[in-house]
């Protein structure tokens, strides 16, 4: 029997697809799932089809799904939710059940995976097409791969979801459709299974350079490291918060009781994924200076925009097909050179990465100044030249520059653009303080910075210069900072934590942790102590990544940290000496108890009489 399908659901997400040029040639508005899956093309083009659901790291991240915005990395302008910044209303704590958060995961992501399921029960070999049975299983795995990955994404946002993996058939009861929520550690211990299985029939990476982007071994271990660290950190892991928190059959959808295993079992995810990758070839990206030594400024810089094919082996997984990186790259441009100069980083962030001596700003020995300007360039062994104004390689601010932003680390340097800072694309400096040049109104800087990272230095408004680069979702860099972290908290004083977290600070170009002469001194035994600098290391590395806001989350840090007063530069000042004033900000940054999790949307409670709300959502807390 034909089952007819309609195109707009049966094929969703077709935007990444290579080639749709088939559909001109069917009948006006359906296909059956024989005439796809009869067809090398339309099957290949169902599974690209697949991949559509992953989300843009570059303007997703800010915008839709807003995981860099809702954390403490970011400060926009709060007039940009006339813009349809639908996230800057949440971040001012004005949400609620009823509110549409723009990437819609709750209703979207079930459609993606019931075409994945739909794939595995029709996918077949194609003699004559040349698509053979070990192809198939080829597929099939990525097919695994991208549902496990969804149901991921699915309780990572909303935690425990209604859960029953397979395909339903369209015509079930509503008994089979409209089912309750099953408890979050079940439904991680099937996601671990199924991309452990998953792993064993895909490539560690391909040597067929246009599958970039398809799942892999490597892209299995790492969503399920990261899954496992997710499970075993705070929120989730014996959190008391949660309980009472009951399905409608009476089951607790999380667990109360703290589980010490959860940690080691995380610890072991991530240093499989890690013996996994190297032994495949990934490596941290790096360049070298003259002399061969590491290049601090380009090995962060450039991590972020060179390809797979030109040597990037630190990528696990990234986005197939392209990412917005022209909203992105416009509105981190600052006005006065044709941007909307208002995707600003916050001070909280400027102040958490450290000197160039790999202390932080806050050790009495580090040399930090706030005070004052500097009398003289700082030269260092590296060839970027985004500092200075004759293009100087090695220039990193010159004489005069205010003495917050001197001798600060190369990570520094690649993420924020300050006020005075020499700005390459413009031939100039930026003039934040300049209401008639970057500053003043909704399209500037309100925290006295924009963002540099991840805009391409090359690029330009002016003459819509964008140029391509991956985008990255994983990365090996997080893999060692995870598993430092997993390790320092089922086995402290395990070597590993140090040997991973120093390979991150050794490519940062700052001194490493340890008790030779050159290093800093810590206790690697004093867990603790170790917690605080890794989850330090954690926000400078792997800032504007999509990482730091569920990273509060998990840690039960959010509240703590999102609801405090927000800082920066005195960004009402006309003059620079004006501007250059630590300033108490008019900014609002609200964090309830309910907002860990995302709702369950009002609509779908309304359609779905077994669900129960997130915790705290009902009571406003």
């Amino acid at each position: 029997m034909k089952i007819r399908i309609y195109l707009i659901l049966a094929l969703a997400g077709f935007s990444l697809s290579a080639s749709c040029s088939y559909l001109d040639q069917v009948p006006e508005d359906e296909l059956t799932l024989e005439m796809v899956f009869n067809d090398k093309t339309r099957t290949e083009d169902w599974l690209a089809g697949i991949y559509a659901g992953i989300a843009d790291p570059y303007w997703d991240y800010m915008n839709k799904a807003g995981y860099d915005t809702l954390g403490d990395d970011m400060t926009l302008p709060a007039a940009w939710t006339t813009f349809d910044w639908t996230v800057l209303h949440m971040v001012a704590g004005n949400w609620s059940p009823a509110t549409e958060w723009k990437m819609y995961y709750w209703s979207e992501l079930p459609k993606y995976i019931r075409s994945a399921y739909i794939f595995l029960d029709h996918v077949k070999p194609l003699p004559q097409d040349g698509v053979t049975a070990s192809e198939v299983a080829l597929m099939k795995n990525e097919a695994r791969f991208m549902i496990a990955y969804y149901y991921w994404l699915l309780i990572e946002t909303y935690g425990p979801i209604p859960f029953s993996p397979g395909l339903v058939d369209a015509g079930a009861s509503n008994e089979e459709l409209l089912i309750g929520q099953t408890p979050f550690d079940t439904i991680v211990d099937w996601i671990d299974k199924e991309l452990t299985e998953a792993a064993k029939g895909l490539p560690a990476y391909y040597t067929n350079n246009n599958k970039f982007g398809r799942a892999t071994s490597v892209m299995c271990h790492a969503v399920r490291a990261r899954m496992l660290l997710f499970a075993a950190s705070d929120l989730v892991n014996g959190n008391p918060d949660y309980a009472g928190h009951v399905n409608k059959k009476g089951e607790a959808l999380f667990s109360t009781q703290h589980d010490p295993s959860k940690w080691t079992k995380a610890a072991e995810a991530c240093r499989e994924l890690i013996e996994l990758a190297e032994g495949n070839g990934y490596r941290l990206y790096t360049e070298l200076t003259a002399d061969g030594k590491i290049d601090p400024f380009l090995s962060y810089q450039n991590m972020m925009f060179t390809r797979w094919t030109d040597g990037n082996k630190e990528i696990l997984f990234a986005r197939p097909g392209g990412c917005n990186i022209w909203d992105y790259e416009k509105h981190a441009t600052p006005r006065g050179s044709g941007g909307n100069g208002g995707l600003g980083v916050s001070q909280s962030l400027v102040d958490a990465f450290f000197m160039k001596n790999g202390l932080p700003i806050d050790d009495p020995a580090s040399g930090y100044s706030d005070v004052g300007y500097s009398t003289a360039s700082d030269r260092r062994n590296t060839e970027w030249i985004e500092g200075s104004p004759t293009e100087t390689p090695g220039e990193i601010t010159t004489a005069g520059t205010y003495n917050m932003y001197c001798n600060r680390e190369a990570r520094f340097y690649v993420t924020v653009l300050y006020n005075d800072a020499w700005f390459r694309e413009s031939n100039r400096r930026t003039e934040f303080h300049n209401p008639d040049m970057d500053g003043g109104g909704y399209n500037s800087p309100q925290a006295g910075y924009l963002l540099r990272k991840k805009v391409h230095p090359d690029h330009n408004e002016l003459n819509d210069n964008y140029i391509y680069r991956p985008g990255i979702l994983y990365r090996l860099g997080e893999a060692y900072l995870n598993y430092a972290e997993a390790l320092n908290e089922c086995d402290p004083g395990n070597a590993d934590i140090l040997f991973y977290l120093n390979k991150i600070r050794e490519r940062a170009g700052i001194p490493t942790y340890g008790p030779g002469p050159d290093q800093i001194a810590v206790d690697a035994s004093d867990q603790i102590a170790m917690r605080k600098l890794i989850r330090m290391e954690r926000r400078v590395e792997l800032c504007v990544e999509g990482v730091r806001y569920n990273d509060l989350r998990r840690w039960k840090e959010a509240g703590n940290v999102l609801n405090g007063p927000v800082y920066g530069m005195n960004v009402n000042a006309t003059t620079k000496d004006g501007y250059f004033r630590r300033t108490l900000l008019d900014y609002k940054h609200v964090y309830r108890k309910a907002f860990y999790f995302m709702p369950v949307p009002s609509w779908e409670m309304d359609k779905n009489p077994n669900l129960v709300q997130n915790p705290y959502w009902s009571t406003q807390e």
